[in-house]
């Protein structure tokens, strides 16, 4: 889990920090990051990056329970204080007995480009590189794995989506990175090789699409033991659907 900000934690007792009006912003979507860069112990990113991942308040059994489900409740609940300790002043607020971030995350971003691209909105680069990142990748904890799995569906098919939208209106360049995000977030996707494929092919780059085709005719032919699409085959070689590799 790289971070930019030194991995060693700081003993300082942060809550006595001083407040400011400086804006905060942790980012989950790629590697873990807060902004403005604080140094933080293990417990703490851990918190950050939950509530970041929530984006809504979080009871504190609920918090407890998710972040440490290995140990009891009067254990997890000590180590949700000690996390909190370790929270600089004015990022987490406590309601009640729930907890609020007090900054913004990537997350929320994210899901608005990927919605703009499912309706057929065309994206920046900008746009394109904040979806051809998975959320926290490398944690495997409980808490996030389903929310990855979610998020990693999500952006494929906004950016397959976004990559057909371009190459319609003529936006190649923009299509072509889309569509290789989405290629490399998925090898195996045939709709989104299509995709890329059909954008080389409206530029009449014959070359760089071929090239898309038979990498997916091998992994198609590695994983699956399958071939690619024979309509595709036809539209890409110009021939019959080619014949599987000799293994």
């Amino acid at each position: 889990m790289t971070v930019p900000y030194a991995d060693r934690p700081s003993w300082r007792r942060v809550k006595d920090q001083p407040q400011d009006n400086i804006r905060r912003r942790v980012a989950i979507v790629g590697r873990l990051g807060v902004y403005p860069m604080v140094r933080l112990s293990l417990p703490a990113r851990r918190l950050l990056a939950y509530l970041a991942l929530r984006r809504q308040p979080v009871a504190r059994s609920l918090a407890s329970a998710q972040l440490w489900p290995d140990v009891s409740d009067e254990a997890g609940r000590a180590n949700l204080r000690r996390a909190l300790w370790h929270v600089p002043c004015g990022w987490i607020e406590p309601v009640g007995d729930e907890l609020v971030l007090d900054a913004e995350s990537d997350l929320g971003r994210a899901h608005q480009v990927a919605a703009q691209a499912l309706v057929g909105e065309p994206l920046g680069l900008d746009e394109i590189a904040l979806l051809s990142n998975d959320i926290l990748p490398g944690w495997h904890e409980e808490w996030v794995l389903s929310e990855q799995d979610a998020f990693h569906m999500l952006r494929v098919q906004a950016l397959e989506s976004a990559c057909r939208t371009m190459t319609a209106a003529g936006q190649f360049g923009l299509a072509i990175q889309a569509g290789t995000a989405a290629v490399g977030a998925e090898p195996l996707r045939e709709s989104a090789a299509e995709a890329l494929i059909d954008a080389h092919l409206v530029q009449r780059n014959r070359y760089q699409a071929v090239q898309c085709f038979r990498l997916l005719a091998q992994r198609l032919d590695d994983e699956l033991g399958v071939e690619p699409d024979p309509m595709l085959a036809e539209r890409v070689l110009g021939i019959a659907p080619i014949q599987r590799r000799a293994r």
